[in-house]
């Protein structure tokens, strides 16, 4: 029996590796459809039709970003330009701090996995993503680099939505 549960596991973890993919080759995100947008625990992707203001973060090797803090008003729509100013890729997620300690530890499992959410911005070396999030609840909320061993290391920041 045991000998079974392990054959239909790994059977299902074999179908499952090109969902896992999160190599330097993202996904390419869907243009904004307002059809498809979902809410979320701290807010929904934002038309981009609609951002108030353009907010620029850096990326560093130091396992940093700069700014760490930001400050949105609730309903707000931004833009955040994200910068990749290191040699390593990076990225930013956006999302309550258990989502993303979730989603680090499923990437730590899975070191290869590809998405392209609208609350995230995969960011080669050099290179610059973005994000335009409306944030419709109030509330302290995180952002975070995924990649192995870097939100680990410190790589997070805090956004502060009134």
């Amino acid at each position: 029996m045991n000998l079974l549960k392990a054959l239909i596991l790994s059977a299902l973890a074999s179908a499952a590796a090109p969902v896992f993919a999160h190599g330097d080759e993202h996904a390419q995100r869907p243009k904004y459809d307002a059809s498809r947008v979902e809410e979320t625990d701290f807010g929904r992707e934002g038309d981009p039709d609609k951002v108030s203001r353009t907010i620029r973060v850096d990326m560093a090797d130091t396992m940093r970003f700069s700014p760490a803090r930001l400050t949105v008003r609730r309903g707000e729509t931004v833009r955040i330009v994200v910068h990749n100013g290191g040699r390593l890729l990076h990225e930013m997620v956006l999302g309550t701090a258990e989502a993303l300690k979730e989603h680090a530890a499923l990437m730590a499992r899975f070191p290869n996995m590809e998405h392209a959410d609208p609350n995230m911005a995969h960011v080669q070396p050099g290179q610059t993503g973005e994000i335009v999030w409306q944030f419709t609840r109030p509330g302290e909320f995180q952002f975070g680099c995924l990649q192995g061993g870097h939100f680990e290391a410190g790589m997070v920041g805090r956004v502060t939505v009134k």
